[in-house]
């Protein structure tokens, strides 16, 4: 700001980081995931924001069609890559990303790219969406070597295995109710999902 061509003041403008998003990080790296700050930003900008979130690695001063780029590259090396955007400029890094992850508030175009769409803008969801997917493949692993072993169990006696070593024929309205059994506690099993717990 300037009065009589003398210089009486500065202002200065940057992007404030999001309710939640320090404690979001913190999470995310105590889960043992490698948080990248990937931006367009100058570099003493990108910095400054790190540090106020607690990112330890900034990329800064990528153009739009880079941000695809630089994902492409840490696949390359081996990494598994989440990418988090809301901009146009993002789309095409969720879309190389193994997983897209666009914010409810971000553009059509970056809604559209993603593999999930988070409903706010609070990165604490994103910590809920990993731990939920977690969970869900958890839970997967469970019910199938449940199942398996259940069958593998179940259908030689419900063939006759045992009346072949001298034992009893299975009824057929048993083995319907023990095939039955195995269903529910599948499902069972799966609604456990229900009591996940949000992140807050």
């Amino acid at each position: 700001v300037a009065l009589d061509r003398q210089l009486v003041g500065l202002v200065a403008v940057a992007d404030q980081i999001k309710k939640n998003s320090r404690e979001a990080i913190a999470k995310l790296q105590k889960m043992g995931l490698e948080v990248v700050m990937l931006t367009g930003d100058r570099e003493e900008t990108a910095q400054a924001i790190a540090r106020e979130a607690g990112v330890d690695q900034v990329i800064a001063g990528v153009f739009p069609d880079g941000k695809a780029d630089v994902v492409k590259d840490l696949q390359v090396q081996g990494e598994k890559v989440a990418m988090v955007g809301d901009g146009i400029n993002d789309a095409p890094a969720l879309v190389q990303a193994e997983v897209g992850i666009a914010i409810g508030s971000g553009t059509d175009v970056a809604i559209d790219s993603a593999d999930i769409v988070l409903m706010h803008s609070d990165l604490l969801d994103v910590v809920t969406a990993i731990r939920l997917s977690q969970a869900t493949i958890k839970n997967i692993k469970e019910n199938l070597f449940w199942a398996f072993a259940y069958n593998t169990l179940g259908i030689p006696i419900a063939m006759g295995l045992l009346y072949v070593f001298g034992g009893p024929l299975l009824n057929p309205m048993l083995a319907g109710l023990a095939m039955s059994f195995s269903s529910v506690s599948v499902v069972t099993n799966a609604l456990r999902l229900r009591r996940f717990k949000i992140e807050s």
